[in-house]
């Protein structure tokens, strides 16, 4: 590669995206395109959830100069939301944008690796993900599955709920049919609640319906392009069932292991840089989005610190009964859980408050 290649390659990684239909330069003689397919959990329009998938596949194929190209796919277009794990294990999908949460049916800790009730924010989490073994450990568990994960984003604190009416008390949970996902699933069935893992694309039309009476999805910015607020007028913050939220790239196996140094690198450099994107976007959103949704007469509640309290007490309970039924839960919470008692001490000190 030539010098002024690798300065293009630079300020391709450093400089703000482009349209995948900005013309691109020829291949790399030197490397063998590589053309993927990759389905999505989230529609390509919903703001940083899926348009953070799309600028992925656009990033590479500047960094390569066209000679890695992969092609974003809305949810169902190659397989449903909730079947990509299956799919790419088998290798009918090469990849797959996703959120490890969406995978505890397959794999008991995989929520640990995506949103933890009562967990980390963002700095934290990366710490651990990256200098405290979080990443090995995930692709641990995935590779008896043929399948090599990469992290690829990283969103900000979710909101915790849309309700129809206010919730007050732990008893104004009970018999609620909510829209609810992975670990938080399980700490509000200990109150109650009923529970049902639905896609994006799904949620709406259940509450519309009235098959859900409550949802949770994400954060106010991706909130408000779903269109809850037209059905249900209440949401509750702060988002304890997930204080950050972090997406990846799941790759069948094979596909990975055929990639050129190059193009691992790439892509690799690139989820990096979507990590770093996907988090300032979704913070410099928030509260654009909050005051929309003041505007349009939604209310904005935090919980009573009652309720906190008992969703917390259920949480520890979920933990306890997890860990023991699961060898792999158990010692990846052990992992978070060691790492999370050494980093308060920097927590404490090294932060305003």
């Amino acid at each position: 590669m030539t010098w002024r290649r690798i300065l293009q390659s630079a300020v391709a990684l450093l400089g703000a995206g482009v349209s995948v239909a900005a013309p691109l330069a020829a291949p790399h003689a030197a490397e063998q395109a590589v053309q993927w397919k990759m389905a999505s959990f989230a529609p390509s329009s919903l703001v940083i959830a899926g348009t953070g998938g799309v600028r992925l596949t656009e990033r590479l194929a500047q960094v390569s100069e066209g000679s890695f190209l992969i092609t974003f796919h809305e949810p169902g277009e190659l397989v449903p939301a909730l079947e990509m794990f299956d799919a790419v294990a088998k290798g009918s999908v090469d990849a797959a944008w996703s959120i490890p949460g969406y995978w505890a049916g397959k794999i008991r800790a995989a929520p640990l690796f995506s949103a933890v009730p009562f967990g980390p924010a963002a700095p934290e989490y990366l710490a651990w993900i990256y200098h405290g073994g979080g990443q090995e450990l995930w692709k641990e568990l995935l590779a008896p599955h043929e399948i090599h994960p990469i992290f690829c984003g990283l969103g900000s604190p979710a909101g915790s709920g849309w309700f129809r009416q206010e919730i007050t008390t732990v008893a104004d949970l009970r018999g609620l049919k909510m829209r609810s996902f992975a670990l938080g699933a399980r700490v509000l069935q200990k109150l109650g609640v009923s529970t049902q893992l639905l896609a994006a694309t799904e949620i709406y039309p259940a509450l519309e319906r009235g098959v859900i009476d409550a949802a949770e999805f994400s954060s106010p910015a991706i909130d408000i392009e779903l269109g809850f607020d037209r059905i249900t007028n209440h949401y509750y913050f702060p988002g304890w069932q997930k204080q950050s939220v972090l997406a990846d790239l799941m790759i069948h196996m094979e596909k990975w292991q055929e990639l050129s140094a190059t193009h691992q690198a790439q892509l690799e450099a690139v989820c990096g840089e979507s990590i770093q994107w996907t988090i300032a976007q979704g913070e410099a959103l928030q509260f654009e989005a909050l005051q929309e949704l003041k505007r349009r007469g939604v209310r904005l509640h935090r919980w009573p610190p009652e309720i906190l309290d008992a969703l917390q007490v259920a949480w520890l309970e979920v933990v306890a009964e997890v860990s023991s039924e699961d060898t792999d839960f158990a010692r990846v919470w052990e992992s978070l859980s060691t790492f999370r008692e050494s980093y308060a001490l920097w927590d404490e000190l090294g932060y305003v408050r």
